[in-house]
């Protein structure tokens, strides 16, 4: 199933994820819902270290603040379908995918440079995520579920486009856009090398 040119338009993403991968997650529902427990636990406390960090930036405050507050309600959303199903939340494993993100994001440079691989990066995750949502909504047999992750999909695709638009806000749309596309390409190479591997995004 490819992705469809709308969606590629919204998300940007050049390689979709291998449609066996719902396949993996039908066999392990605990592992995945876990795993999307875990990021959104992340997403939301991510959120919190942004407004810490760039606490003058009011436009940034007040557009994250309920960002925060939706992230942590889905971690309480997952949280609740594992009880539900009689499953456990499980340890929290090392994230390839993200931790790979985190490499190409400007160590050196300007503080704005550093401040736009911020959110650049949140825009990533949120923008697999949307696409990896879809999936799941798309190719589950549990009707239930793929109702489930179609809320989450279209919940991350609106956060997605907040990260950009927060961007442009602070900088030139030419270097946000030129930025983005270096970092649409890194995301493709990521994709390519976890596939290769066989491992999981999340």
């Amino acid at each position: 199933m490819n992705l469809s040119q709308d969606t590629k338009n919204i998300l940007g993403l050049q390689l979709p994820t291998d449609p066996r991968w719902v396949n993996l997650a039908e066999i392990s529902l605990e592992a995945i819902l876990t795993d999307h427990a875990y990021c959104e636990q992340k997403a939301a406390t991510t959120c919190i270290t942004l407004i810490q960090r760039y606490s003058d930036r009011e436009q940034l405050v007040k557009s994250l603040a309920p960002i925060v507050t939706e992230e942590w309600g889905h971690f309480r959303l997952v949280l609740q379908e594992l009880h539900k199903r009689g499953l456990k939340l499980g340890k929290q494993r090392k994230d390839l995918y993200v931790n790979k993100l985190i490499e190409f994001q400007q160590k050196g440079g300007s503080p704005e440079d550093r401040f736009l691989d911020h959110l650049l990066m949140m825009a990533m995750i949120e923008a697999r995520s949307c696409e990896r949502f879809k999936r799941l909504s798309e190719g589950l047999n549990d009707a239930y579920m793929a109702k489930f992750y179609r809320r989450f999909m279209e919940s991350e695709a609106g956060h997605y486009t907040l990260f950009i638009e927060l961007a442009e806000t602070y900088l030139p749309k030419q270097k946000v856009r030129a930025r983005w596309a270096e970092w649409l390409n890194h995301e493709t190479e990521i994709m390519q090398d976890l596939e290769v591997r066989g491992d999981r995004i999340h």
